[in-house]
């Protein structure tokens, strides 16, 4: 069994608290990566139809002798996808290149505020919901003002809402609301994709101090914040070091530390802008 703590969703569902993310991983490198990490203990594999690599992580699956249930499986609609029948499409076709009857989550990828669409997106998932092939649903990269406007007009509160979050970007008001509404906060790029964040001497003498790597005090941080985070990694040595953050603590003062580097700095789109 896994060692990574549950989540509670909002309908009662457990969701890891750490998973594996397949962003940019080609389909055909995705069968390898997501076996290595099942094999290191990860029992959360988050992907997307944009991904194009649904199949791949399909067959580590399948191949991965886990039972189904021991496993959490996220998939994401993309941006043409929405509206209601599409959105059924979309989710069949996903649904067929995992090779899976039911996924544990679907998300909406990306609000695309100018199409207008995402309410009768939502609406869609409902009915995925309801019929079973779904356990939770949710969204991603959605704003508050999104959010606010999605639960008023529909019945179901988002599960999730998987957003860009890192030391850099904190997303404080979107925390703040996520709490407030009963919305699993889930992180993606929770390393800042490599781009300098692990170098930050802050956060490299925390590391120093904990005989750990910077990307494990970065997940660390995650965790102890409550968020839900999928690090993304082919290599297999860091597959297996990223779930390793459960046998140790950060003090005050290092969440403090890393807490100040906050610059509300963006890696990815503008989700009020992103087409």
């Amino acid at each position: 069994m896994s060692k990574v703590p549950p989540i509670i969703l909002n309908n009662g569902i457990e969701m890891p608290q750490l998973g594996f993310g397949v962003w940019q991983v080609p389909d055909d490198e995705a069968e390898q990566a997501v076996a290595t990490a099942l094999e290191a203990g990860y029992r959360s594999i988050d992907t997307a139809a944009a991904y194009e690599n649904e199949a791949g992580t399909g067959k580590a699956i399948a191949g991965s002798g886990v039972a189904r249930e021991e496993l959490f499986v996220t998939t994401k609609l993309w941006n043409t996808e929405h509206g209601r029948d599409s959105a059924l499409r979309a989710f069949d076709a996903s649904l067929a290149k995992l090779g899976l009857d039911y996924v544990d989550l679907y998300l909406i990828h990306w609000p695309v505020p100018a199409k207008d669409a995402y309410i009768d997106t939502y609406k869609a998932f409902e009915e995925i919901l309801a019929d079973g092939r779904a356990k939770a649903i949710g969204v991603s990269n959605f704003l508050p003002e999104h959010l606010e406007r999605l639960i008023d007009a529909t019945s179901v509160v988002p599960a999730v809402n998987q957003i860009e979050l890192h030391p850099h970007l904190q997303q404080h008001a979107s925390r703040e609301f996520h709490a407030q509404q009963g919305i699993t906060t889930e992180a993606w790029s929770p390393l800042g994709q490599g781009k300098g964040l692990l170098e930050v001497p802050a956060i490299v003498a925390i590391a120093q101090k904990h005989g750990r790597t910077p990307a494990q005090i970065v997940l660390r941080w995650h965790i102890q914040l409550g968020n839900v985070v999928i690090p993304k990694s082919v290599t297999p040595s860091r597959i297996k070091e990223n779930i390793d953050v459960f046998g140790f603590a950060l003090d005050p003062e290092d969440m403090a530390a890393i807490s100040a580097l906050n610059e509300d700095r963006r890696l990815g789109p503008d989700p009020a802008q992103m087409a």
